[in-house]
């Protein structure tokens, strides 16, 4: 018997997980949860602005007997897009042509898309429905990011139903290696500002020592 949603997070919280909550005494807290402000189904500045920043997602989808995949998507920082409040896209660019979650979607178009931010060791969670759209060689121009080298084969779209975010526990803190270039870079050259402003003031210092009384 399919699950009635009566709540956003019921897309998450079935019968099955509620039941599972309820004995190991957690359903109180969120079914207070489900009640108050609960979880949001639209996109918010402060998720705009989260996905805006990430240069890797992973998708989860299921064939229409229930076998799960993830598959990893990344690109630029802002490859994924937020088209409006409720809709998400990107550029599918040509892989190892399996087509996996493409055949997923296209017999069950529930899908899952996990947001994870090491350096600031956060994670946001999103349920929808998903599609792929092909031939659209204008709305592939609208989203590929600008001066990026991959070969662009379709869109992928997302529909959202509902998102969450987890505390940081357990996230083990990494840092994006062009993040740390780009800070060693910078402490490199405050280095060698002051190794010169160093060498300025010791010539300025014998320069003065030399000078007859």
């Amino acid at each position: 018997m399919p699950n009635v949603e009566r709540y956003p997070s019921d897309v998450a919280f079935s019968a099955a997980v509620k039941a599972i909550q309820d004995r190991k005494g957690s359903r109180e807290n969120y079914a207070r949860m489900e009640q108050g402000e609960g979880w949001s189904t639209t996109i918010t500045p402060a998720l705009a602005a989260f996905i805006a920043g990430q240069n890797s997602i992973y998708l989860g989808t299921a064939s229409a007997d229930g076998q799960p995949y993830i598959q990893h998507r990344g690109g630029p920082p802002g490859f994924l897009r937020v088209v409006d409040e409720s809709t998400l896209a990107f550029v599918d660019f040509k892989g190892n042509r399996q087509y996996i979650t493409q055949g997923n979607l296209s017999e069950n178009p529930r899908a899952f898309i996990f947001l994870m931010d090491y350096t600031r060791r956060k994670r946001i969670k999103l349920w929808g429905t998903a599609w792929f759209v092909e031939g659209d060689a204008g709305l592939v121009q609208s989203l590929m990011p600008d001066g990026y080298r991959a070969q662009p084969e379709q869109v992928f779209m997302f529909s959202l139903s509902a998102w969450d975010a987890n505390c940081p526990q357990h996230i083990p803190k990494r840092v994006d290696l062009a993040e740390m270039e780009s800070v060693i870079a910078a402490k490199d050259r405050t280095i060698l500002e002051l190794t010169e402003q160093v060498a300025e003031l010791t010539r300025r210092l014998q320069g003065r020592g030399a000078e007859p009384e």
